[in-house]
């Protein structure tokens, strides 16, 4: 009863009362975790490094005493932990700041999450998975092809190990409203589908299921608000898009949905041979998810339209994409 009045008298206040602390809050998944946490009536404080701007908390997550610092003042209920070292090649070419990073820093997160009683969600990878038997479960067995899966696999053990109340969120490629056609795998395709004067090899190998971002973060703020009415919500979850696509598809896709030309596009079906070793098909089963009543799906053609339109250089074809 006593934390009902508390409740109440907050209403009139504009601050809400549930606290969220997100990392790397500058990034693609983050920016759209903090405003979909920050737009549900969530007090929600973001932190990044490199690009922290001035609504975000700067902070070296690989710095322990910073980070038990805005812990211990902010008290969060609830810390999504997005920031990582997400590119498979630089993972392999700079393995120990990934490790630091994608291991060691999700750890003390966790361990320090545990300290004042926050339900840690820590974002993960299909690329845990070698992607031999999909789809895959929770329940089964990780078998990282690349540094990168093994560092996030790594991380998730030290998340959990640190923290038993703590939620682990595997999920696959991403894209959203990006800040540069760079930050996503789907969205850097962009240029290479507009500029038709010249073809362009796209992979027709790896089955990809391309995930938008304001899902994810939906699914995070869900699963943190479930998780506050009922203490079982634990463990590792997987979340994904279910519209299954290679490269060339997807590629496909963007350019029917903004009316250009495809016949400049090549399908490559053979494994790629350069960089990171990728899982052929690591499709995630969201079933657990879909049965605790969690989860949101963008179409993708919506989605990625929504997302790449302030990148079309030939804003002529605005009547008929839109009219």
């Amino acid at each position: 009863m006593p934390e009902m009045l508390v409740e109440m008298e907050q209403e009139d206040v504009d601050i809400p009362s549930r606290r969220v602390l997100i990392t790397g809050a500058t990034g693609l998944l983050g920016r759209a975790v903090f405003k979909e946490f920050n737009e549900n009536n969530w007090n929600a404080v973001g932190c990044g490094y490199r690009r922290a701007q001035p609504r975000f908390e700067q902070i070296n997550l690989l710095d322990s005493i910073a980070v038990h610092d805005i812990i211990h003042d902010f008290q969060p209920h609830v810390i999504v932990h997005c920031a990582a070292e997400r590119r498979p090649d630089v993972v392999e070419s700079q393995p120990d700041a990934a490790s630091q990073l994608n291991v060691a820093a999700s750890g003390n997160l966790a361990k320090e999450a545990a300290g004042v009683g926050a339900f840690l969600i820590y974002i993960s990878t299909d690329y845990v998975f070698d992607g031999t038997s999909p789809p895959y479960k929770e329940t089964d067995v990780p078998n990282p092809l690349n540094l990168y899966g093994k560092t996030k696999l790594e991380g998730e053990k030290a998340v959990l190990e640190n923290n038993e109340g703590a939620a682990v969120l595997r999920i696959p490629v991403l894209y959203g409203e990006v800040e540069r056609l760079e930050e996503s795998a789907v969205t850097v395709m962009f240029d290479k589908v507009q500029f038709s004067n010249k073809s362009a090899n796209m992979d027709h190998w790896q089955q990809r299921f391309p995930t938008n971002v304001k899902d994810v973060a939906t699914v995070c703020r869900q699963l943190a608000e479930k998780r506050m009415l009922d203490p079982s919500v634990k463990g590792t979850f997987h979340w994904s898009g279910n519209e299954q696509m290679t490269k060339y598809e997807m590629a496909c896709a963007i350019a029917d949905a903004f009316n250009l030309p495809s016949s400049h596009l090549r399908p490559i079906t053979d494994c790629p041979v350069v960089g990171a070793l990728r899982p052929r098909n690591a499709q995630l089963d969201c079933s657990k998810l879909e049965m605790l009543g969690i989860g949101q799906r963008t179409p993708f053609r919506a989605g990625i339209k929504e997302s790449l339109w302030p990148f079309l250089v030939d804003k002529r074809w605005r009547q008929t994409v839109f009219h």
